[in-house]
């Protein structure tokens, strides 16, 4: 009986009248697992036990099995890390919170003290969506609740960030403003639509210079795929691959190693301000790279693989560019009636021939 590990899991066991009782603990922290099985003893002995798994199962809980069976198997490093801090802050309030004490009323409450402290929109979003999918996970899989309190909460969502996209007199100001190492960088993003951690993350082995592509793996979707390069980024890559380090990086820091995300923006920053674009952001480049395709005609389900969106929703934020496409919808109203006088037309000639008119 008590705590054991079952793979990197807490799990308890308690005899209770003849019966034994084994649980996971949900968690990789003996503390919290200590915490869990005290407060299952106490239950049983106070006959609260079999109240329902809302009234028994704990923020912390949610939160530890969540972040082990949800997030860190199925999201981008990067995307675990921002769970991590949403969760410090939820924690902060929710503290020990039964799963049954997150209520409508105490997540109005949590986005008012937050809003006290300054945060922004985007920030209260961000946290409120992760606490609304950790709860339908609980529902979903684990059976720990029957109905997620957000039916009742609106998120209210940040005004979006101004879609900017550069001109090509603003792609040259910009590309004319930065050191050798950026410019490359610049052209990649601005010609393949990558992100930047995939930019940053690229390795030599992810690239053929002979298919003119480059498969990457390190994507925030966590699916690979691969992307065509234009003759542009070829003829860079080409020349670059003439000199590689042995790290491996297609584009190495001065020490060899991948390129801090915050060093590649400071630079940006600092080029961006020279060349009098103090609105551009770097992900703006890969709002430029679809804004130009769709200019361009191209069909939004290619811009779609392109950009590695998984749904078309994500791409038809840049229909609007291209007027034109949709065009096709309205002409053939001219063709129905075109069609329908001719008919009419021929149907009055023939009855007129054969005296029916």
């Amino acid at each position: 009986m008590g705590l054991y590990l079952r793979g990197k899991i807490y799990w308890y066991s308690i005899m209770h009248d003849g019966k034994r009782i084994q649980e996971s603990a949900g968690t990789e922290k003996r503390k919290v697992a200590e915490r869990i099985y005290a407060r299952a003893l106490s239950d049983i002995h106070e006959g609260k036990w079999f109240q329902s798994e809302a009234k028994r199962r704990t923020f912390e809980e949610l939160r530890d099995r969540y972040m082990a069976d949800y997030a860190i198997p199925n999201k981008a490093p990067r995307t675990v890390e921002k769970d991590k801090c949403s969760f410090k802050r939820l924690s902060e309030f929710f503290g020990e919170c039964t799963l049954a004490e997150i209520t409508a009323q105490n997540i109005a409450r949590y986005k008012k003290h937050r809003r006290e402290a300054g945060i922004k929109p985007a920030t209260l979003a961000r946290e409120l969506e992760l606490l609304r999918a950790s709860l339908n996970v609980a529902i979903r899989e684990w059976e720990w609740l029957e109905v997620n309190p957000f039916w009742k909460v609106k998120i209210e969502q940040p005004k979006g960030h101004k879609e900017r996209w550069l001109t090509i007199n603003e792609e040259r100001d910009l590309l004319e403003a930065s050191p050798q190492w950026l410019r490359e960088i610049i052209l990649l993003a601005l010609n393949t639509g990558m992100r930047q951690n995939e930019i940053l993350s690229l390795k030599w082995h992810q690239v053929d210079l002979l298919r003119r592509s480059v498969t990457l793996i390190e994507t925030k979707n966590r699916e690979k795929r691969t992307v065509p390069l234009n003759q542009a980024i070829t003829r860079l890559l080409r020349a670059k691959s003439k000199v590689r380090h042995i790290s491996g990086y297609v584009f190495p820091s001065g020490a060899g190693t991948k390129i801090h995300a915050r060093n590649l923006l400071r630079a940006f920053y600092v080029v961006r301000g020279k060349a009098g674009l103090d609105n551009v952001r770097f992900h703006d480049l890969r709002h430029t790279f679809a804004t130009r395709l769709v200019q361009a005609g191209i069909e939004l389900h290619v811009v779609k693989e392109l950009m590695g969106h998984k749904s078309l929703k994500m791409t038809l934020r840049y229909a609007h560019h291209y007027p034109e496409s949709l065009r096709h919808g309205v002409d053939v109203l001219d063709s129905i009636r075109d069609a329908s006088a001719t008919d009419c037309y021929n149907f009055a000639t023939v009855a007129e021939k054969r005296g029916y008119a």
